[in-house]
């Protein structure tokens, strides 16, 4: 039987769970909901629940270890998270957790491995999409908020507490509005689907449907030629460049994959972000960065939680 990695997937909505073969197929995929908004523990009982669903299966005797990818911040010096989007978790020792947990099931012993959301994604990108083939890669999620995950010289870079990458945290409007975080004129209060649904209501954009007032309307808005909407996707496009040709004037990337929800508006984004960021990417190692949207869309999480379990590992044939 092919050696596979069960991948557990937390996010503020649902958790997910499958187990991921080393060609990057799912099988004996389920899902939970997070209950973000009750205690640790019933959202623990919802990753240990989609565990005991993978464990029934007949696929549980080839796992070699268990991923974990979560939304952030991590730790995963101390294999604890403190997810934004769930309040109950805070510096929470998952890892120790689902140790324990794994201990009750057949074959204890698998090792536990976690990683954040956002290098999760570049890990997937990296091993079976968009930035497939690069050895330098920033891979970007841009939805409720904006996250992402570093490939450096061909290996997933999560940085010491595992978030390296995150760069809906710089700074690119000195004078902008203030960010949860605690900094200022960050890249996701500029570019988030919030932000960007926000901005076109304070400039006088009014949705179709009243009870619909997000991201996905206003670029519904911007297809139908709306100058609020198309204006709004342009700023969100600029903040975006500028923290990508940041990122790249450090490091040296080769590529920029962007997926998420709001890179679902498509060349809505994609065309001022590629506009942008000539102006901004103008120094000579970073003026032929490749710009890609993402392929792999919701199963990334999976995917990339078992890979980057895989390479931290250093299993055979995960590459």
């Amino acid at each position: 039987m092919d050696e596979t990695v069960a991948a557990v997937d937390i996010g503020g909505t649902k958790i997910a769970g499958a187990l991921v073969d080393r060609r990057g197929r799912l099988t004996a995929p389920c899902r939970l909901p997070t209950r973000a908004a009750g205690d640790a523990g019933g959202v623990l009982a919802a990753v240990t629940g989609v565990l005991d669903r993978l464990a029934a299966g007949p696929g549980w005797a080839a796992v070699r270890a268990v991923g974990i990818g979560s939304a952030g911040p991590v730790d995963v010096a101390k294999g604890a998270v403190s997810p934004v989007n769930i309040p109950a978790w805070r510096d929470f020792p998952l890892v120790e957790a689902v140790q324990r947990h794994l201990e009750g099931l057949p074959g204890s012993g698998r090792p536990v491995v976690l990683t954040g959301d956002g290098p999760a994604m570049a890990a997937a990108e990296h091993w079976q999409g968009a930035a497939r083939g690069f050895r330098n890669a920033l891979c970007m999620v841009v939805s409720t908020g904006v996250g992402g995950g570093l490939v450096l010289d061909g290996r997933l870079y999560p940085g010491p507490s595992g978030n390296a990458g995150h760069i809906g945290h710089i700074s690119v409007d000195l004078d902008g509005e203030p960010c949860p975080c605690g900094s200022r004129g960050c890249v996701e209060v500029l570019a988030s689907g919030p932000a960007i649904a926000r901005r076109a209501l304070r400039q006088g954009w009014r949705p179709a449907d009243p009870d619909r007032a997000d991201a996905g309307a206003v670029a519904e808005a911007a297809r139908a030629g709306d100058p609020v909407a198309l204006a709004g996707f342009a700023r969100a496009a600029r903040a975006l460049a500028a923290g990508i040709a940041a990122t790249a004037t450090l490091v040296e990337l080769d590529v920029a994959v962007v997926g998420g929800g709001v890179a679902g508006a498509g060349e809505i984004l994609f065309d001022p972000l590629r506009e942008a960021l000539h102006s901004y990417a103008v120094l000579p190692f970073v003026r032929q960065l490749e710009l890609r949207p993402a392929r792999l869309g919701t199963d990334a999480g999976l995917v990339g939680a078992a890979a980057a379990a895989a390479q931290a590992l250093r299993l055979d044939g995960w590459s």
